[in-house]
């Protein structure tokens, strides 16, 4: 993909803000149609978040993507740019560049060889759409003149009829990601959506830290609940409170001041198990008891926690049922979250209300798009992120 060094040029149908997963289709498919697009990236390598995906295998979608996997204050704003452009829409369009994947577990798709290999497809597609890079672009200020719109940068000022902005959220700053697209819509009049780190590990105050100080590194399948939402996938230990699949999911419907509700041993049933321990071994301590359902240390900690006889066979049915809580019903408080650091995606972003979810274009200023994880849209974890992002920047491509 070549970069436009040509500084006397810079009159262009489409400029796109962000040359991440959404920017990167958006330019592509609005290149094929024959408009003519310069992308400007403030990092100095196009699809940084891509790149560190996935553990550098990029989980870049989910077989069974739908609307229900994705969070919005409109949730039925996704519909159609989802049904425009699917899952197996873009599992072809892979599959044309020979990228080998695999499903990994629940629909997460990724490539067996490296994530760079997707980054290296969406470029080629720019490539052959004759889309322009710059890259280490910071962007200074964006105007609204009588025939589109002017962006100034420390590599000058670009005039563009169609603006789009896929600078996505502030999840993972040193990404280089930040707020800009949420001043963008400011200053023309777009209302936000409060944004906040999702996907996100979760973290203990000093008192539960010093509980659970032990258990650090242990990993167990749960069933992690906050209010309605439930999810089943692995739970970990670590150093600061809680993290594992299933906390990163539920961070997205947690607030300050709830309650979890952990299952830390699903599907078995706990109260039964240690009564049938009782009769069997009933000279064991309970931690040992424990140990049948849950990983060593945790079931020590548990021990410790609710006290009691040492032999099990001196726990009444009423003491039995205390511990069977302690582990299907472990109700815990967190502090707060690990931040945007951490965060994998933002919560939040512009409000959808003044979308377009056909075109993605601003409903007040003409010529205005806002694309992916900028948007109020937020998947779930396991490569729904990155199909919002190939959909929107798909549905805005098509109609630039």
């Amino acid at each position: 993909m070549t970069q436009n060094r040509n500084p006397s040029f810079n009159g262009y149908d489409v400029i796109i803000l962000g040359a991440g997963a959404a920017g990167l289709m958006c330019a592509a498919v609005a290149g094929q149609r024959g408009r003519s697009v310069l992308l400007l990236e403030q990092a100095r390598q196009p699809g940084e978040k891509i790149r560190i995906s996935g553990g550098g295998r990029c989980n870049f979608t989910n077989l069974h993507t739908t609307p229900a996997n994705f969070l919005s204050d409109n949730p039925r704003f996704c519909h159609s740019a989802l049904s425009g452009y699917t899952q197996r829409d873009f599992i072809a369009l892979a599959e044309t560049y020979g990228i080998a994947y695999h499903e990994k577990t629940r629909g997460q798709l990724f490539c067996d060889g490296s994530s760079r290999q997707i980054i290296d497809m969406l470029l080629e597609e720019c490539r052959k759409a004759r889309a322009q890079l710059r890259l280490g672009a910071r962007i200074s200020a964006v105007s609204k003149g009588e025939n589109g719109f002017v962006v100034g940068s420390d590599q000058g000022e670009f005039r563009c009829r169609s603006l789009v902005v896929a600078t996505g959220g502030p999840s993972i700053p040193k990404m280089g990601s930040s707020g800009l697209g949420y001043k963008i819509a400011e200053q023309f009049g777009l209302k936000i959506v409060a944004p906040r780190p999702a996907l996100v590990p979760l973290t203990f105050d000093t008192a539960l830290l010093a509980r659970f100080k032990d258990l650090a590194g242990v990993s167990v399948d749960a069933v992690v609940g906050c209010g309605k939402m439930r999810f089943d996938e692995a739970l970990l230990f670590t150093h600061r409170g809680l993290s594992g699949p299933a906390i990163l999911q539920i961070s997205s419907y947690w607030h300050e001041g709830h309650d979890l509700v952990i299952d830390l041993a699903p599907g078995i049933d706990v109260l039964a198990g240690l009564k049938r321990l009782r009769g069997d071994h009933p000279r064991q301590e309970m931690a040992t008891a424990l140990t049948d359902l849950l990983p060593k240390r945790l079931a020590r900690t548990i021990a410790d926690r609710i006290g009691g006889p040492e032999r099990i066979a001196d726990f009444p049915d009423t003491q039995l049922a205390n511990v069977a809580a302690a582990v299907k019903q472990w109700r815990v408080t967190p502090n707060g979250t690990e931040g945007y650091r951490t965060a994998e995606v933002t919560l939040g972003g512009v409000d959808t209300s003044g979308l377009s979810s056909k075109t993605f274009e601003s409903r007040s200023v003409p010529g205005l798009y806002f694309i992916g994880e900028v948007v109020d849209v937020t998947g779930h974890l396991g490569g729904f992120n990155f199909q919002w992002a190939w959909s929107s920047g798909y549905a805005a491509g098509r109609h630039i």
